[in-house]
């Protein structure tokens, strides 16, 4: 299509008639992936009709969230539309009538363009503050970002929304963890229903969507970087982390037996069919995330008492990746090093040396 004519059939997506409306911001769709500088002429005129779209009809907001997804990977459109607060807010809003209607087919589009505007960083400062009564059925509190979480492990099977998974949500968790006070908040346990946020997603890291799987990874790692949340992320009754971290990077490879009798309760006797995933980027995340937890003494030991280091063996051996070779390494490295004498055992070789004088 020649430039003008394009230009001319962007222009119609703000037409007064729905039906212009319509046939124009459909036959739009694929010119966002293959000239998306059409939309951003005249001062981003055609993303702020696009933002106001998608509360029309449910066809043409499904084309307007469409372009909107493909077009804030651009940092322009993506700052006019992140710093958008009446808009970002309309989207909150928005999200629960379209979440909760199981009818509603554009869940999962607003759970992408979620996932795109968290990107932007000044975006968290709204999503952790921003309060709003939940719809009923989800059963969570006010907090957005609390009922998001929920929204994201009850709506994962359909069961919320037949025609939505929500597994995009699991980038958008990724990206706000990043922060440190979000960090925060996934490790803090809430009032309302007694759970701390990370143990409620931890479960998908062997999800069969893919999408999920990674996102989760992703969040799980950047919220580790909060290093005084640790005794949280390892403790039993806490997070729990580590089975959720070395399940998905176990095989069916066979352990001498005193190792396997060390290893976490859900690493032993694993089937003869088991699986590391698919994908080694999400393999590589989690032995990241490991490496990162071995940042205190007591992570380290407990990786040393549950005998993590003959499983980052195994793998090393039979995942053909640079990356996942490389830090398998680098977590070996730090699991077999020596340690320092602790104060306690520095105190107590003192005693016994003025003992034996």
């Amino acid at each position: 299509m020649a430039s003008k004519e394009l230009q001319e059939l962007v222009d119609f997506i703000a037409h007064p008639n729905p039906q212009v409306r319509l046939g124009a911001i459909e036959g739009a769709v694929p010119y966002s992936l293959s000239n998306p500088e059409i939309f951003k002429a005249d001062d981003l005129r055609h993303i702020r009709n696009l933002m106001v779209l998608v509360r029309d009809h449910p066809r043409i907001a499904k084309s307007a969230l469409t372009i909107l997804v493909n077009l804030t990977g651009d940092r322009d459109v993506l700052e006019s539309v992140a710093t958008n607060e009446q808009f970002l807010s309309l989207i909150l809003t928005l999200s629960y009538p379209f979440f909760k209607d199981a009818s509603e087919t554009n869940a999962d589009l607003m759970a992408m363009l979620l996932a795109n505007l968290s990107k932007w960083e000044s975006i968290k400062d709204t999503l952790l503050k921003k309060q709003q009564k939940a719809p009923e059925a989800l059963n969570s509190d006010d907090l957005v970002i609390n009922q998001l979480l929920d929204l994201f492990v009850k709506g994962f099977d359909g069961s919320y929304n037949k025609d939505a998974n929500f597994d995009y949500l699991a980038y958008f968790f990724a990206d706000l963890a990043k922060h440190t006070d979000v960090q925060e908040h996934f490790i803090a346990r809430q009032d309302y229903d007694k759970e701390i946020p990370l143990t409620k997603i931890k479960v998908f890291t062997e999800h069969k969507s893919h999408i999920r799987r990674k996102g989760v990874a992703s969040t799980i790692k950047n919220a580790a970087f909060e290093v005084s949340s640790h005794p949280s992320f390892l403790s039993e009754d806490d997070v729990n982390i580590l089975p959720y971290l070395l399940l998905p990077i176990a095989g069916n490879e066979e352990y001498d037996e005193d190792d396997m009798m060390d290893m976490l309760p859900d690493l032993q006797l694993l089937p003869p069919d088991k699986e590391r995933d698919s994908d080694p980027e999400i393999i590589l995340t989690h032995i990241e995330t490991l490496t990162i937890l071995t940042t205190t003494r007591p992570g380290r030991d407990l990786m040393r008492q549950v005998k993590v280091y003959p499983l980052i063996r195994e793998t090393h051996l039979h995942v053909e990746h640079e990356g996942v070779k490389e830090a398998c390494e680098r977590l070996v490295n730090v699991l077999m090093r020596d340690e320092a004498p602790t104060v306690e055992e520095i105190e107590e070789d003192e005693e016994n040396v003025i003992m034996e004088v």
